[in-house]
């Protein structure tokens, strides 16, 4: 059987390295290689075809990505002794190069910008790309700490259709150890006067909320008894789903989201976890 790799993006920046760690740490725990990739991608500025003085830019381009892909598994080697890592240069565009990588890979890694992001809360080319395209989950690392929370989330948006990510996120607590809590949260429209600027739940809220508390216990049922060993919790929350999962990820070791593609837009829940972020955050595309 063949082995499905972690894949760890790096561009050679203090983020993409710190992903790289996260990535190795994870290798190990799933006892599975590390394979580290970088592109040579030329400035924008250069416009094809190429010319002949382009091919010291592109030769000077490819020499750096090596070295950024030696020190990445330099870096790796050095959190996790004995694991087997491979660097994998790669050409064209950084974020369909690297998104390429991910077709037979256990999940793809970047960091949440690279040397391009202009501030904390921006998110990268490459992690936006990935994260919507990948055949495989990616997880976006944004302040990623050794620390153990012993805590795996997953946002459960569409009970009919999560079973991907709850198999991610149930096997990855398993591994860690850790406890899972499966949050269901919802942001009630407002009423009334736009200009009024309130919030109006419906009167029924409390219903609804009992009703889905019941459905979401009856969607983990099986899951906890495939995986007994993982202590399981839930939460129904009234509130906007990105906002409460990107508190939640400051005490999590990971947050795990599906990939809808019915939801797209930069108004998404996944557009605002990966922007609001405290630590890692697990895109887990449908099955």
């Amino acid at each position: 059987m063949t082995v499905m790799p972690v894949v760890a993006a790096t561009d050679g920046s203090g983020e993409s390295l710190r992903a790289v760690e996260w990535a190795a740490r994870e290798a190990a725990l799933h006892g599975v290689p590390l394979r580290i990739v970088s592109a040579a991608s030329l400035p924008k500025m250069v416009m094809l075809p190429l010319r002949p003085e382009h091919d010291a830019v592109l030769g000077y381009v490819r020499e750096h990505r090596d070295r950024v892909l030696a020190a990445a598994a330099a870096r790796a080697a050095g959190i996790a002794p004995g694991l087997l890592i491979e660097t994998v240069p790669l050409e064209g565009p950084a974020a369909q190069a690297v998104t390429g990588g991910g077709p037979g890979a256990l999940m793809l890694v970047t960091g949440s910008r690279g040397l391009g992001g202009l501030a904390a809360t921006v998110l990268g080319s490459v992690a936006r790309y990935a994260a919507a395209h990948a055949p495989c989950p990616v997880v976006v690392v944004r302040d990623a700490s050794a620390a153990a929370h012993r805590l795996v989330a997953i946002g459960v948006g569409d009970l009919d259709d999560c079973a991907a990510s709850l198999a991610f996120a149930f096997e990855e607590a398993a591994l860690r150890q850790a406890s899972l809590l499966a949050i269901h949260a919802w942001h009630a429209p407002q009423a009334g006067s736009s200009r009024a600027g309130t919030l109006c739940p419906p009167p029924a809220l409390h219903v609804a909320a009992a009703g889905a508390a019941r459905e979401l216990a009856l969607l983990l049922e099986p899951w906890r008894e495939k995986y007994p060993g993982v202590p399981v919790s839930q939460d129904v929350v009234h509130g906007h789903p990105g906002r409460a999962l990107a508190g939640l990820s400051a005490r999590a070791d990971l947050v795990v989201i599906g990939r809808h593609p019915r939801l797209p837009g930069p108004g998404s829940v996944r557009h605002a976890v990966l922007n609001h972020a405290h630590g890692p955050v697990a895109v887990v595309p449908p099955a």
